[in-house]
């Protein structure tokens, strides 16, 4: 099992960072990029996982996938950034108080 820890740490750094990223920022761009990195750091922990199950393909199909949610949330997500942008002429979440009703 030590042979996986420093994946886990960097998975777990990543995460962290990711949700620190989500957390604190006030642009949607940003919000959206640490949502990709704990995205990836789960990815990095299914792949260091995958060495210990029966079937180690398991942990890269499932990291397969979630790339691929991933990849569709950004494309979805920019989208709906770029029509924000285009319509109230900025991306801060705090400025956006007409999209709540």
């Amino acid at each position: 099992m030590n042979d996986i820890f420093p994946y886990l740490l960097v998975g777990g750094i990543l995460f962290a960072i990711g949700l620190t990223i989500l957390m604190t920022k006030k642009n949607l761009i940003l919000m959206l990029m640490g949502i990709e990195l704990m995205l990836n750091a789960v990815n990095i922990n299914f792949v260091a996982f995958s060495k210990y199950d029966k079937i180690p393909e398991h942990g890269q199909i499932f990291a397969l996938f979630v790339m691929m949610v991933a990849a569709s949330e950004v494309a979805v997500g920019l989208a709906i950034i770029l029509k924000i942008k285009k319509h109230y002429e900025n991306i801060n979440p705090e400025n956006l108080n007409e999209l709540k009703n």
